[in-house]
């Protein structure tokens, strides 16, 4: 079962201004083959699908405890996608067209099937698909899998950040980044526990330092990327400890299991857009709405 926890993991600056065309390439990082439905999907159908359970258990528990994180991933770069595209159409009557400037974005889409929000899609408007998910039934074959998986995703995340300088997207590339390359360290670390290999010499990929990201530097200064959560109460997937041990290879700090999830942030209240009839709720209505749920109590 999941647990739900009404806060972000982290705390996304509210936008000056919005960028649609910004929006849609982040959109990549969500729905794209590379994004964190992705990543969500694979890891999330592997831990389902994992046998041996008992017996593999350290695997099971690096597997499954970061599926729970890749929740939170999608709904971070969710809501990223959903800010950004602040202003960029106007409250008005219906003959001022005030979604005119919605017909020159390049996800055209999103203004009228989503109501300027995030779609489950890429850059291009492409659906994502579950044909992304590899889920072979063999341990190794699996890990080196989520290991090319993530170092992908570092890749675009990289190239998004390259394409756009909005401060909120910035914001949570640069948290990403360093997350992601959590991720890319515990699967070559037990890729290594296996076979003796040692995946990590290999990292980064691409080679290039997190700190070279103003946006990532900070995080990295505050520990983020030596940190792996079992985002559990219980210690059900305490054995994450016999794979996220030892020291980070890039940093020689040590790494830590921390159990359960991290602070987090306030989930953003996207303001109402009369023009979307989102969420086509007014005044009067609210108050014969409050009224009804007032009744019984």
């Amino acid at each position: 079962m999941f647990k739900r926890v009404n806060k972000l993991l982290i705390e996304l600056p509210e936008p000056e201004y919005g960028d649609a065309n910004a929006a849609a390439a982040v959109q990549e990082l969500l729905g794209g083959k590379f994004g964190e439905m992705s990543t969500l999907n694979n890891y999330m159908f592997q831990s389902f699908n994992f046998r041996g359970k008992r017996r593999l258990k350290p695997f099971y528990d690096l597997v499954a405890s970061i599926t729970a994180e890749e929740f939170g991933h999608v709904e971070l770069v969710s809501n990223t996608i959903n800010l950004i595209q602040k202003g960029t159409t106007f409250e008005a009557d219906p003959d001022l067209t005030p979604m005119h400037n919605a017909k020159d974005k390049r996800n055209t889409h999103a203004f009228i099937a989503n109501a300027q929000t995030a779609i489950p899609g890429d850059s291009m408007g492409h659906p994502w698909n579950g044909s992304y998910v590899f889920s072979s039934g063999n341990l190794l074959l699996d890990l080196l899998h989520n290991f090319f998986l993530e170092c992908g995703a570092r890749t675009h995340k990289m190239r998004v950040y390259e394409m756009t300088d909005h401060p909120t997207a910035r914001e949570m590339i640069g948290y990403l980044l360093v997350r992601g390359g959590v991720h890319i360290l515990a699967y070559a670390k037990a890729i290594e526990i296996i076979t003796g290999v040692n995946v990590t010499k290999m990292l980064p990929i691409p080679d290039l330092d997190n700190r070279k990201f103003d946006h990532a530097r900070k995080f990295e200064d505050q520990g983020v990327g030596n940190v792996l959560f079992t985002w559990n109460d219980s210690g059900d997937y305490a054995d994450i400890r016999k794979i996220w041990k030892g020291t980070n290879p890039e940093t020689g700090e040590r790494l830590i299991v921390k159990e359960g999830t991290p602070k987090g942030a306030p989930i953003p209240d996207l303001d109402e857009l009369p023009e979307e009839f989102a969420p086509g709720i007014g005044p009067e209505e609210y108050k014969q709405i409050a009224k009804r749920l007032m009744e019984n109590i």
